[in-house]
């Protein structure tokens, strides 16, 4: 019996159903082509050919073909119904009816497997056999002398007792003796820092510290400008310097604890505690203003 082909060819043409694959072969009954059945199961199921592509692993050109009735792209009945019984089961049909089905239209058995194995087993054994790299091994290898006859070089020139030769030519290095700490020298005192300022001051300017060495004072002090300079309190021991190109006016709180140096020189002066004095000094003092 030739493929495609049934009883029912003999009727004239005009009986024959129209409903005919892309090879030619007539369908044997009214039952519905496998590929019409798989793409309304497709679409009743709500998957798009994309989809069930991705989830059979079924190209889409073959999807598509397969929804034609075109099994020719399929590359062979083995394949075929492989395509049809992973399609089917990807849109929940029963792959049995319509592989029968198949086979009926294309040989009326399902054909032997065995033609498809040649090619799998070409496959597998293409795939498979991989020999040993001795490339990878013999630079290992090499590596690995090398590496050891380095080592041996560096640590084989020890002499029998373990003290290490002496290159030829070379020069030992002498050791240093051991030099005794020198004694530390007695620190010079520091000038008291009052003291250097005074020292320093130029004669440029007129220089003025305050220093409140008997007691706490409130004071204050302003450039030939009138800008204030400072007006606070100073507590005992500590001292302000000001300093200004033309004069310093100053305003002491408690003049009797307070001691002044002006361009340098201590100012001599007998203020009483508690005394409030107003000063101005020039460059060419000290001269109590």
């Amino acid at each position: 019996m030739s493929i495609g082909n049934s009883p029912e060819d003999d009727r004239p043409s005009d009986d024959r159903p129209a409903d005919e694959g892309p090879a030619g072969a007539h369908q044997a009954d009214d039952r519905p082509s496998i590929g019409h059945v798989l793409q309304q199961a497709r679409i009743d199921a709500g998957l798009t050919v994309d989809e069930v592509s991705s989830s059979t692993r079924v190209r889409i050109p073959i999807v598509h073909a397969i929804e034609q009735d075109d099994f020719s792209r399929c590359g062979g009945d083995v394949y075929a119904r492989g395509h049809i019984r992973t399609l089917a089961r990807a849109v929940g049909l029963d792959p049995a009816p319509l592989l029968a089905q198949y086979d009926e239209g294309h040989g009326g058995h399902p054909p032997a497997p065995t033609p498809a194995a040649p090619l799998f087993e070409a496959e597998r054994i293409r795939s498979e056999p991989r020999r040993p790299n001795w490339t990878a091994a013999m630079v290992a290898a090499i590596v690995a002398v090398i590496g050891f006859v380095g080592f041996t070089a560096f640590s084989g020139g020890d002499d029998g007792d373990g003290s290490k030769s002496v290159a030829e030519g070379s020069t030992p290095t002498p050791t240093k003796p051991t030099q005794k700490p020198k004694p530390n020298k007695p620190a010079d005192p520091k000038p008291d820092p009052s003291d250097s300022a005074i020292a320093g001051v130029p004669r440029d300017k007129v220089t003025v510290k305050v220093a409140a060495a008997d007691g706490r004072s409130w004071i204050s002090a302003k450039d030939h400008n009138g800008r204030t300079l400072f007006d606070g309190v100073l507590e005992q021991g500590q001292d302000k310097t000001f300093q200004d190109k033309q004069k310093i006016d100053l305003v002491l709180g408690d003049a009797g604890a307070i001691e002044l140096y002006v361009n340098g020189k201590q100012v001599d002066n007998e203020f009483e505690p508690g005394q409030v004095e107003r000063l101005t000094y020039t460059k060419g003092d000290p001269e109590v203003g």
